[in-house]
């Protein structure tokens, strides 16, 4: 029986691939305009569909928003009570429809075209209303439906789901968005962790252990200790990062360890990262030396510990 419902699995995914291979070899330059008309946009895109539709189009301005470009779901029914007055002049709507004739769209394509808000439409049909009244359209290819019967949304949903996703991509790249401007979209859970750059989870300032390569020993330690780091960088007399005393040190001099200096004691040009670098590189890097922590110097300056980053700070967001 297992096996039975894996073959039924695979039919569905093949269906479905079909339809995107379709939907990919159907493109035109209506998708150039409804790019442009999105570019345009002064406002935010709103998005908008009923049923299944819906969901993609829920879908759809998450992921619009996530990426650089404002979006809103908006619920045909609800706009019919009200939520019209979430759209303005210099939006763009975007509404989504398999069979193009879904009639609680009806108010919504009517108030677009009373106040001169570009409509892009998506349906399956050319010659349907919400075509024929949008200011861009961009017709699906009349995919066969994975259920068999072609009753229920599957490859229908999936193929609109993917041009969502090639349209969002299309402005991503225009607008040269960054994995930066993603994480400041997503500064929670994992993702934002992943994201995270050095220069957000570092120490700085008054929390460096910082020692000048004269310090005495005696010094060093109540410097280490006050930090808490187990670790202290060492200075140079230009002030540049030029050693780090850890806990491996001071046992390999611990037979006379309060008659040196910091110098004498220090590991000499120690493994540095970047500000701007992934705090993710920064654990592989830390993983990899089987050491807790990375003094934050720039890469193209000089060597001054701008900042301190341990391993405790990327555990904390969930990184490790």
């Amino acid at each position: 029986m297992s096996g039975s419902f894996q073959d039924i699995a695979r039919r569905v995914i093949a269906v479905e691939v079909d339809g995107l291979r379709q939907l990919s070899d159907g493109l035109d330059d209506s998708f150039d305009r409804a790019v442009d008309t999105l570019l345009n946009a002064t406002g935010r895109v709103i998005i908008s569909g009923m049923g299944k539709s819906g969901h993609i189009a829920r879908k759809m301005a998450a992921t619009f928003a996530s990426t650089g470009t404002p979006a809103h779901f908006v619920h045909p029914a609800e706009a019919s009570h009200g939520d019209l007055g979430m759209m303005a002049q210099g939006d763009v709507a975007l509404v989504l429809s398999n069979s193009g004739e879904t009639p609680e769209l009806a108010d919504l394509v009517a108030y677009t075209r009373r106040f001169g808000i570009p409509l892009i439409g998506v349906a399956s049909r050319k010659s349907s209303t919400l075509i024929r009244q949008s200011d861009v359209g961009l017709i699906l290819p009349q995919a066969e439906e994975a259920c068999g019967s072609g009753i229920v949304p599957t490859t229908s949903t999936t193929m609109t789901l993917a041009l969502g996703d090639a349209l969002a991509v299309a402005l991503m790249e225009h607008r040269a968005f960054t994995p930066e401007n993603f994480r400041q979209f997503h500064p929670g859970g994992k993702l934002g962790a992943r994201l995270s750059k050095v220069r957000d989870l570092m120490h700085t300032g008054d929390a460096l252990p910082l020692l000048t390569s004269d310090t005495q020993m005696t010094d060093a330690l109540i410097e280490i200790s006050k930090k808490g780091f187990g670790v202290a960088g060492v200075t140079n007399a230009d002030g540049h990062l030029a050693g780090i005393i850890t806990d491996g040190d001071l046992r390999r001099h611990m037979a006379d360890l309060l008659s040196h200096k910091a110098a004498d004691v220090m590991t000499a040009d120690p493994t540095t990262i970047g500000p701007e670098a992934l705090a993710e590189e920064a654990v592989a890097i830390m993983n990899q030396r089987k050491i807790t922590c990375l003094f934050v110097v720039d890469p193209a300056g000089p060597a001054v510990a701008q900042g301190l980053l341990h391993i405790h700070d990327c555990l904390r967001v969930g990184l490790g």
